[in-house]
């Protein structure tokens, strides 16, 4: 079983205390923090105190998906739908159904990504790729990203309506330097695991 968080200092308690209001919502999510923050956790904690909580949580590292295969990767394929498609494939969006989708990174995504992303989520459907035939979805949306979003806007790499669309509850995690009370305790949690496991 997975420990609680180790929160001493009252800026990430402050987090977590939005987090855990949030969660009673189903209002997308942004979280932004630096890389190591507690981004991944605080989306689980997001996705464990829902209504949502005996759906799946996916999670989905957008910087790890090749900028060809994303749409794919995302709202799913029919076999035969491009080289290599040989059976029909699900995607991420269908695999949260009923559960929370949680894009890591999002800040990552190409343009003609997020393009089909925004109209995913204001049609709660998704055309998987090979198919005129669109499949409703029913998820919670959370994303997260190490990037100044408002500076991708501005500079045109990141859509302003998505930006808005994804932006309805911000949570801000500060970095661990300035959480310095919480690194003892991290540091007595970490190899206390480690001891269990070697």
């Amino acid at each position: 079983r997975r420990q609680g968080p180790v929160a001493g200092s009252p800026a990430f308690e402050e987090a977590l205390r939005r987090a855990r209001s949030a969660a009673r919502y189903d209002d997308p999510v942004l979280i932004l923090g630096e890389t190591g923050s507690g981004k991944t956790m605080i989306a689980r904690i997001l996705h464990e105190s829902s209504r949502r909580v005996e759906g799946p949580f996916v999670e989905v590292n957008c910087s790890a998906i090749p900028e060809s295969m994303a749409e794919a990767e995302l709202f799913g394929h029919l076999r035969g739908a491009f080289t290599g498609a040989e059976k029909n494939r699900a995607g991420k969006f269908r695999a949260a159904q009923g559960g929370t989708l949680f894009l890591d990174e999002i800040g990552d995504l190409s343009p003609d990504t997020q393009a089909k992303l925004l109209k995913a989520l204001e049609d709660k459907a998704v055309y998987p790729v090979g198919s005129d035939e669109p499949t409703p979805v029913d998820l919670r949306l959370l994303a997260a990203t190490n990037r100044n979003l408002p500076e991708l806007v501005k500079d045109g790499k990141f859509r302003r309506d998505l930006y808005e669309r994804i932006k309805v509850v911000v949570l801000s995690l500060p970095p661990l330097r300035e959480r310095r009370q919480d690194i003892r305790p991290l540091a007595a949690r970490f190899l206390s695991e480690w001891n269990d496991k070697y």
